[in-house]
């Protein structure tokens, strides 16, 4: 059996861009950035951030076009591909991508989506709301043997 899935959960880096194909299906392009942060062998903290190339299609691309913006919190969920072409130069080129089967939207840069404000990082506590509450994770590493089950 063979498995090719890709979920990420990041922010966009810049507003979607729709077209249509020559078939007249629509298509929405977008990209998504991830960070990672790890300890070196020194112990040292470091940071890594990937830029993934989103493509998404039918009524689903018109609906991402309409509604994502730049820096909005986004999950994706697809299949990874690589296309490769000649340019009108004549020079071959490559993209991995992913595909886009579900798009899920997170909350706007500007702090709301539907509705309900969530808070940001540098904003005032929220109200008692369980949706708007804001979790402070620990800056420290987890050690497993420390957690009770």
């Amino acid at each position: 059996m063979y498995l090719n899935k890709a979920i990420i959960i990041g922010n966009m880096t810049k507003d979607p861009e729709m077209r249509a194909l020559p078939s007249g299906q629509k298509v929405t392009s977008f990209s998504v950035a991830t960070n990672r942060v790890w300890k070196d062998k020194d112990g040292k903290k470091q940071e890594g951030t990937e830029f993934h190339n989103i493509s998404v299609f039918g009524r689903q691309a018109e609906t991402c076009a309409q509604y994502l913006k730049k820096g909005q919190a986004v999950l994706v969920e697809g299949r990874i591909q690589t296309r490769n072409w000649d340019d009108k130069d004549g020079v071959k080129k490559n993209r991995t991508e992913i595909i886009a089967e579900k798009v899920q939207f997170g909350p706007k840069a500007g702090g709301s989506v539907g509705g309900s404000t969530y808070p940001s990082k540098n904003s005032a506590p929220a109200e008692s709301n369980s949706v708007g509450q804001q979790i402070d994770y620990p800056e420290e590493e987890i050690n497993p043997d420390d957690i009770p089950f």
